[in-house]
């Protein structure tokens, strides 16, 4: 009967997560997007050249940091039915991931409600960082890589430390910029293992004992000689009874430990032994980032990245504000509730957890996701011990009352309420945004351009899209591509190369003459928003001649021999 009902709740919270899943599914894509297909095509017809063929700038070297992404995402596309397929894919992906967390946090926190809760309420604070990107398969790996950990160190059962060795080598190829985060997350685990080491050596009271008995050995010697006896009898003895009191001080502070590990006030310390396997998980797994075609890009992508200045100015990359990231804050006020106003004890791996995801976060916009991911795993832990000891009856009987005839309809009318509000805007929503991504300007250029051997200036959020469209760009969301950490070399501790990324930056909010950049460059043509800073100008200049327009982007030839002159 137990068996019957729990298989109804799990139906019930899977298809549940299908809704939700479906009502945070964007139908507009991001301009990554764009560039992936093509890529993956690229990847297809000529390999992994580690060149960029995509761009007019000539010879700039490309890393392909997700090029199995990239040549799974070309191969949907292209056989399965274009960008429909594609966002089927992104629902069935973030479905799969919906799902796997429910399972997870079932497994570790005991509770299918609460399980149920924070897995719709996880997907839903998560909805923005939803998108057909390689990030949606990495929150898939991450999620199996702590639960695997967890798994390994209850168990230590070969088939998790498998998993563990092979999750890396799916990063390293599917999406090698976050490959070191993986390591990351056995950090807390061997944070608290050391702790506890540290805690049961008492290394200070070991060092007296071990200083006190070579005292004894060298006074031993020198009672042999036969003099000052008495006084050197006294203070062997002195030295024993220190000795003495210090065994006991540690065996009393020992059976101590053992009584607040039992019985622990707020922080919960485990010492499983099984820890220090994952040492050598860690040290195999470290290797995985050479079985991938793209050379050192695992172990060099993110550190280059981030000696660059593309993360100061990619909204992604931006420290977080707060007030303006309600899901966080919600997610906050949550944890901290539990943890100070009521006695609801806490691992402290999970403590280190947070405290590092939370660090994470406030340097990183984009890290909220993983703050979400991981942080709804430890909150469903905490929320089981808080109602199991509180009202253990009540989630018992919300249980029961969600898998009759009635709660059922109850429980799935609500999901399809919420479903409706969340798409209802975006249900006409078309795969391409004309308002955001210059679809008109790009037939008229196409059609009416030697697009093909012009040097054209275009903004960095919608590249993406121009070379999806065969046309080469001047700069694309590849932030990484137009650095000259990427495309130079490292002299006397700085990297010399082409820093096209700065240049686009300092012409686009006026930083800089945008003539003295065209001329740099030998740019032709320019196509813009309508609405942008450099706009405002160029419309006014003489020098440029305006070919196309539309609601949104307006197409300029520069007459080049003016503007020098």
């Amino acid at each position: 009967m137990e068996k019957q009902k729990n298989i109804k709740f799990n139906i019930l919270a899977v298809v549940c997560i299908i809704i939700m899943a479906f009502a945070i599914t964007p139908r507009e894509f991001q301009n990554d997007t764009f560039y992936t297909i093509k890529i993956g095509e690229h990847i297809m017809q000529n390999g992994i050249d580690m060149q960029d063929p995509f761009s007019w700038h000539e010879n700039l070297p490309y890393t392909y940091p997700h090029w199995a992404y990239d040549v799974a995402t070309y191969l949907i596309y292209n056989y399965c039915g274009g960008f429909f397929a594609l966002y089927i894919t992104t629902f069935i992906l973030t479905t799969i991931m919906g799902i796997l967390l429910y399972y997870i946090i079932k497994r570790l926190s005991k509770n299918g409600v609460i399980s149920f809760i924070v897995t719709l309420a996880v997907m839903f604070f998560m909805k923005s960082f939803i998108a057909a990107r390689a990030q949606l398969v990495t929150f898939i790996l991450f999620e199996l890589t702590i639960y695997f950990i967890e798994k390994f160190i209850e168990t230590k059962k070969i088939r998790y430390g498998v998993g563990l060795i092979i999750i890396p080598i799916l990063i390293a190829n599917v999406h090698c910029a976050v490959w070191p985060f993986y390591f990351v997350l056995f950090l807390p685990y061997l944070a608290e293992y050391f702790v506890a080491c540290y805690l049961d050596s008492y290394i200070f009271s070991k060092f007296l004992i071990k200083a006190h008995k070579s005292n004894i050995k060298t006074l031993t010697r020198r009672l042999e000689k036969g003099k000052n006896v008495d006084k050197i009898k006294e203070k062997i003895e002195k030295s024993n009874k220190t000795i003495f009191k210090i065994e006991n001080t540690i065996e009393n502070r020992r059976i101590k430990r053992i009584e607040a590990r039992n019985n622990p006030y707020r922080i919960k310390l485990e010492k499983n032994k099984n820890v220090k396997w994952l040492l050598l998980i860690i040290v195999i797994s470290a290797f995985t980032g050479l079985l991938t075609p793209i050379g050192d890009a695992p172990y060099t992508y993110l550190i280059k990245t981030y000696e660059g200045n593309t993360t100061k100015s990619i909204s992604e990359h931006l420290p977080i504000t707060l007030i303006n990231h309600e899901n966080v804050l919600i997610a906050f006020s949550l944890f901290l509730g539990i943890l100070i106003f009521t006695d609801t004890k806490i691992k402290l791996r999970d403590l280190f957890m947070l405290g590092g995801l939370t660090i994470l976060l406030l340097m990183s916009r984009r890290q909220v996701s993983l703050f979400m991911l991981i942080g709804g795993i430890i909150f469903a832990k905490l929320a089981y011990e808080l109602f199991n000891k509180y009202d253990n009856k009540g989630l018992k009987e919300l249980s029961e009352s969600m898998t009759t005839l009635i709660g059922k309809i109850l429980v799935l009318s609500l999901m399809i309420l919420i479903m409706f509000t969340m798409v209802r805007k975006s249900s006409k929503a078309e795969f391409i945004n004309s308002s955001t991504y210059p679809v008109e300007a790009t037939k008229f250029i196409k059609d009416n351009l030697d697009y093909k051997n012009i040097r054209l200036f275009n903004e960095y959020n919608y590249g993406s899209y121009l070379l999806f469209q065969d046309i080469p760009v001047f700069i694309d969301s590849r932030a990484d591509l137009y650095s000259p950490e990427f495309n130079g070399e490292k002299k006397d501790g700085k990297y010399e190369g082409r820093d096209i990324f700065s240049d686009f930056m300092n012409v686009s909010s006026i930083a800089t003459w945008y003539e003295n950049v065209f001329d740099k460059y030998d740019i032709t043509h320019v196509i813009l928003k309508k609405n942008t800073k450099l706009n405002m100008i160029i419309k006014k200049d003489e020098n440029y001649k305006e070919l196309y327009s539309d609601d949104n982007f307006v197409v300029y030839e520069r007459n080049i021999t003016d503007s020098v002159s």
